[in-house]
């Protein structure tokens, strides 16, 4: 016959708003856990706190360059030539700054391929060194943590060094060596713990190395540190000295179209990035200057060459003229022909000079160019007026052709001449003002106050990530725990009603503590819930598991249940021993039988022996009688499991074990068997098939979906079918269900005690 009010507690599915049980539980997850929460964000928090105060800060310097969009001329003077017209676009300016020929020669001029640092103990060592800074005006400083002596290798505040000279061989470059301070300015160098160079500071200290094929170079100009102190040395390659520079510094146009750029370098030495930006632009400036002056002395040194051959060509044509007239006298020409005359001359004065304006830019550019193309084009279009001004010449008398053709020698000689000593002239005044197109505007100056670290920001950043990381601890330890937490959900998926809920106890443990202590044993202490702390939520659970158990057996075959779970550790003792003093409670006679005979324990809780209990009574060695304790704190009886017998599973097999049972059956108003595990043994299995309801302990949280059922299983293959589940061990803030239980235990324990 089917029980009404189990069908009735299988078929229940509560309704539920399925946002607001997300929700709930996302709350109820994160406050389970609020001290994993709490402990991350702590420790991050402190970490981001160490990081701000104990991150060496990072200075940053700035300085301004402007780039004209014009050359500078001199007032009065007239633009040359194209050759100087416009400058170099803001971005190629920018690439120029940064290129290897600025930076390249800043890094040497400033040693800035040569790191020194003092050594300093890991982490912390820097930040103490700091609280120990050397008294100028003494020569020797000593801590008393130099005094340990394997500290005395760390530096601990003061301690300097200047190296004028340092050239280390190529095999050598981007090592770390360590320098080690001595007595009175003595120094070593010391490379993979051997010793390869020695000297006085002040000296210029040079030694072949033979290992690494090269001479070490050093010259040390102030050494001030402890006797044994060690530094980190390093001498970089031009490359990475490069790279390294260049990632710290920052060069870009302030606003679009103004040329102005502006030029950042971080350091942690404010002095040095000052430095090292003002030499930055010193250098760009002087490079740019000379590359102006560069060019006006390449086209005055083409132009002095060709002054003596057209001064010659000049001088020549003037004589041939004289010559020629004297033989032959004075020609007068009409208006046309001088008007013929003067245009040759025109045209052919342009044509020389392009022709030497060609001859200059092929002395920088190749044939092919843009500008020397057209030039070449110019220059064939006058070369055809030429010819045809020469073939009106022609048509006159051969006295005539003669004498024009020697005076437009003369003037085109003339005028190339002048021309170019013009320019000359004119070039050297160039020469002699050259300025370039980049000025400096501000210098870089040294900066007050860090930009880094950004102590507020770093804290608030790591305080967020603390929470956030705690958050997802919680999360990611929830998705690796596949054990079943939700009451309703094991309804669901496995289809067996969850009888009752218990609320993870407290005051167990304390109880659990006291099982094996003298002092509790000697004054008889109950260590049963039940009886010690009878308003415990726990026991209230059980009170209502009773109500629910007493309709379930209303047409039970018999009055014994089983109690029994998947695994060890579920607290199915617990739930039995408590079950069977609250039973008892109501009036009834109650039976507890420990049947686990592999680990059974309930003895314990008893304060009774295990010897002479129920596996005396199945090998027929003793009657029930006498392995029945009374025990009067908890008005139950009790059968311990007696010895535990090598072979359980075989001893509960016989016969005997069924008709043990048949006969207390009419003697208790309830008889609760504790089993072992089903998982572990067949123990269960066996015990089942003479009761009439079996119940599973689970605890939540420690059991997989595929667990369950595969304990459900294993009581179906021996014709058992699980009455209900206890579900215990819920904490108060673990989930929904049990918060809210807790919450009507606690207004019904309430009304009670003022009852």
């Amino acid at each position: 016959m089917i029980d009404p009010g189990a069908k009735k507690l299988a078929e229940f599915q509560p309704a539920r708003d399925d946002a607001e049980i997300d929700l709930v539980e996302f709350l109820a997850i994160l406050i389970d856990g609020k001290w994993i929460i709490l402990w991350a964000t702590s420790l991050i928090f402190l970490l981001g706190v160490a990081k701000a105060f104990l991150d060496e800060p990072i200075y940053k310097a700035d300085a301004i360059l402007q780039v004209d969009d014009k050359p500078k001329i001199l007032v009065g003077m007239k633009q040359l030539d194209d050759t100087y017209q416009g400058s170099l676009p803001v971005l190629a300016e920018v690439e120029l700054i940064k290129s290897r020929k600025v930076l390249g020669e800043a890094i040497k001029n400033l040693n800035l391929d040569i790191e020194v640092r003092p050594k300093y103990f890991p982490i912390i060592g820097k930040t103490i060194a700091s609280q120990f800074q050397k008294n100028p005006n003494e020569s020797q400083s000593k801590s008393s943590l130099s005094d340990v002596s394997f500290l005395a290798q760390y530096a601990w505040g003061g301690e300097s060094i200047q190296i004028d000279t340092l050239s280390i061989p190529k095999s050598l470059r981007d090592k770390e060596l360590l320098l080690q301070a001595g007595e009175q300015g003595y120094f070593q160098i010391i490379y993979d713990e051997q010793i390869i160079l020695d000297g006085m500071v002040g000296e210029l200290v040079s030694k072949p190395i033979q290992q690494v094929e090269g001479a070490f170079a050093i010259r040390i100009t102030g050494l001030e540190a402890n006797p044994g102190t060690h530094f980190m040395l390093k001498q970089f390659s031009e490359n990475k000295a490069i790279n390294l520079l260049k990632g710290n510094l920052s060069v870009a146009e302030k606003n679009k179209l103004t040329g102005i750029l502006e030029l950042t370098l971080e350091s942690k030495n404010p002095e040095m990035a000052v430095s090292v930006l003002n030499e930055i632009a010193s250098i760009y400036v002087q490079q740019n200057v000379e590359h102006k002056y560069a060019e006006a002395h390449q086209t005055l040194e083409f132009l002095e060459e060709q002054l003596p051959i057209l001064q010659k060509r000049k001088d020549e044509a003037i004589n041939a003229l004289n010559n020629y007239k004297n033989k032959k006298g004075s020609i007068d020409f009409n208006t046309e022909t001088n008007n013929v005359l003067s245009d040759l001359v025109n045209l052919q004065t342009q044509t020389t000079l392009l022709e030497h304006r060609r001859d200059e830019l092929r002395q920088t550019f190749t044939q092919s160019h843009p500008n020397i193309i057209a030039i070449d084009k110019q220059i064939a279009r006058l070369k055809a007026q030429i010819q045809s001004r020469d073939n009106m010449i022609k048509a006159l008398p051969e006295t005539q052709q003669v004498i024009l053709g020697l005076s437009g020698d003369v003037k085109i000689s003339s005028n190339l001449y002048n021309t170019l000593f013009d320019k000359a002239q004119a070039l050297r005044v160039t020469k002699a003002g050259t300025v370039g197109d980049v000025r400096v505007i501000d210098y870089a100056i040294v900066p007050n106050t860090p930009i880094k670290p950004k102590k507020e920001l770093i804290i608030a950043i790591a305080l967020v990530i603390g929470f956030i990381f705690g958050i997802a601890i919680v999360f990611i330890r929830k998705m690796l725990r596949r054990g079943m937490e939700d009451p309703d959900l094991i309804e669901k998926q496995l289809n067996v009603p969850v009888y009752a809920t218990i609320i993870y106890s407290k005051n167990q443990e304390i109880l659990n503590k006291k099982i094996d202590k003298p002092s509790a044993r000697q004054n008889n202490e109950s260590l049963l819930l039940a009886k010690s702390y009878s308003e415990d939520s726990a026991i209230e659970s059980l009170r209502s598991f009773r109500t629910t158990l007493h309709f379930s057996l209303l047409d039970a075959k018999n009055n014994i249940i089983l109690i029994s779970g998947p695994g060890p550790n579920v607290g199915k003792s617990f739930v039995s021993a408590n079950l069977a003093a609250v039973v008892a409670d109501s009036g009834k006679k109650v039976l507890l039988i420990d049947a686990d005979l592999r680990r059974g324990a309930i003895h314990k809780l008893l304060r009774v022996k295990r010897e002479r209990g129920l596996s005396e009574i199945i090998l027929n060695s003793i009657s029930i009688k006498e392995a029945t304790h009374s025990i009067p704190v908890a008005n139950i009886d009790f059968i311990a499991t007696g010895t535990l017998p090598p072979n359980p599973s075989e001893l509960l097999l016989h016969e005997r074990f069924g008709v043990f049972l048949e006969a207390l059956t009419p003697q208790y108003d309830l008889i609760i068997v504790d089993s072992p595990p089903i998982l572990a043994a067949t123990d269960a299995a066996i015990i089942s098939r003479f009761v009439s309801a079996t119940f599973m302990v689970i605890k939540a949280g420690l059991h997989t979906r595929r667990e369950l059922d595969q304990s459900i299983k294993r009581f179906s293959q021996s014709g058992t079918n699980i009455k209900g589940i206890v579900f215990n061990g819920i904490l108060e803030t673990s989930s929904r269900y049990g918060y809210n239980y807790n919450k009507y235990v606690y207004q019904y324990s309430y009304k009670n005690t003022k009852r």
